[in-house]
């Protein structure tokens, strides 16, 4: 049994422990009784929180760069007082119980090799974004307290997980709000005994391109070099979804990424896709995995250009349509809500041209993984493109973010990708 480990203290002020009741994870700075403050906290430290009367509320990770002061890991039951430890023991407890939830979710026994094992808060851990690619594990860590305790993460993940390689991706723009430089590179080997700190250069010549299967198709990705942690794993259930309305249909993948939409539906017998993305990198991969799966390049374009630009050709309300089936999954346009009216103009422009490139009796696929942007502001967006396009949308599917990116009813915040998939009607 591991010892019980004493931790800085952190009181709350008088009715500002409801939410952390109600196993909300985040507790704001305005939230701190300062005058208990210990004077030598230090940015990144595991903290105690106690409730104004002295209660302990739970164990988290303190920050004095952000708004969000406290991120808690272990809420303490009320029958008791005693806060968790937060060591390789905690780390081992909390990635088994994520791997049993993802048993469930089947995807081993549906062809899938490639999926989010712990998505922070919704996990239990803010700060720690894990996916799995077959026996290869991208880590990403936005936050001091959790990037701390990396050396305990790293080990329970061997011992979980048995990973042959772990990356780093924590090439990410919040880190610098937490006082962080952003990194990325190869944490272990399998066959290495050194970790990639002290020996960095035995990791250059590293293989981080890995295949993987998602619903018995096959990809491949750079976990070193691709988007996000690699591929966009938020999207597997999109992607099948989409597939049986593509038979037949001359689809546009629009911010296409390595093209993974436009295998779907080719592999359900769609008659040509356009994949249009302003990186060549990321067009590269489209091709390799055209080639993995088989499909002859007489079945599909690669346009590298700006998706603004390319959609622009449809922005008069005279357009031609060309497409029997249009798909569009830009990247998150608001960042914050200062950024929500010029973002929310970007979307209109976006979905309008996409609507008016799509035929009559045509499919329109439309996703948003801005937080900011509700499902609301996007019914908003369609109802007015489609009006100003002179056609009627009907929806025949709505997609969130798939399983392994759990939605938690204590935390809100983490839904954030939204799909809509329509009919388009012309008459």
């Amino acid at each position: 049994m591991s010892p019980v480990k004493t931790y800085p203290e952190l009181q709350l002020k008088p009715g500002k422990e409801l939410p952390v009741s109600y196993l909300h994870p985040w507790i704001f700075s305005g939230a701190l009784d300062e005058n208990t403050k210990p004077k030598d906290l230090k940015s990144g430290s595991l903290v105690v929180v106690k409730d104004a009367p002295g209660n302990t509320l739970g164990v988290g990770t303190f920050s004095n760069h952000s708004m969000i002061a406290v991120r808690i890991l272990d809420f303490t039951p009320p029958a008791e007082q005693t806060a968790a430890t937060i060591d390789k023991k905690w780390f081992t407890n909390r990635f088994k119980a994520a791997a049993e939830k993802r048993k469930l979710l089947g995807y081993e026994e549906s062809g899938t090799t490639a999926y989010r094992l712990i998505f922070g808060e919704s996990d239990g851990i803010p700060g720690l974004i894990v996916d799995r690619y077959g026996d290869a594990l991208v880590i990403q860590i936005s936050t001091e307290g959790i990037d701390n305790l990396k050396a305990e993460i790293i080990e329970a993940l061997k011992v979980v997980f048995k990973p042959t390689l772990i990356v780093e991706r924590s090439d990410i723009q919040s880190r610098h709000e937490e006082g962080l430089k952003e990194f990325k590179g190869v944490l272990y080997e399998k066959a290495a005994t050194k970790s990639a700190e002290a020996s960095s250069k035995k990791y250059a010549s590293t293989n981080t391109v890995v295949p993987f299967q998602e619903n018995g198709i096959t990809f491949e990705t750079d976990l070193l070099e691709g988007q996000k942690t690699g591929f966009f794993l938020d999207q597997k259930d999109l992607r099948q979804r989409l597939a049986k309305y593509a038979a037949k249909r001359n689809v546009l993948n629009v911010f296409s990424y390595s093209g993974a939409a436009s295998i779907y539906a080719l592999k359900a017998k769609a008659s040509q896709t356009t994949n249009v993305d302003s990186s060549a990198e990321a067009l590269a991969q489209a091709e390799k995995n055209a080639k993995l799966n088989k499909i002859p390049k007489t079945k599909y374009t690669n346009v590298e250009e700006d998706a603004f630009q390319f959609l622009g050709k449809f922005s008069a309300p005279d357009s031609k349509p060309e497409f029997d089936m249009t798909i569009i999954d830009p990247p998150a346009l608001i960042k914050s809500n200062k950024d929500k009216e010029e973002g929310m103009k970007a979307y209109h422009f976006l979905n309008r041209a996409a609507i008016r490139a799509t035929k009559d009796g045509g499919i329109f696929v439309t996703s948003s993984c801005s937080h900011y942007l509700t499902e609301d502001d996007l019914l908003l967006i369609l109802k007015k493109a489609s009006i100003q396009s002179k056609v009627t949308l009907t929806i025949l599917d709505h997609v969130t973010q798939a399983a392994d990116h759990p939605l938690s009813m204590y935390f809100p915040e983490g839904a954030y990708l939204k799909s809509f998939i329509c009919l388009v009607s012309r008459k």
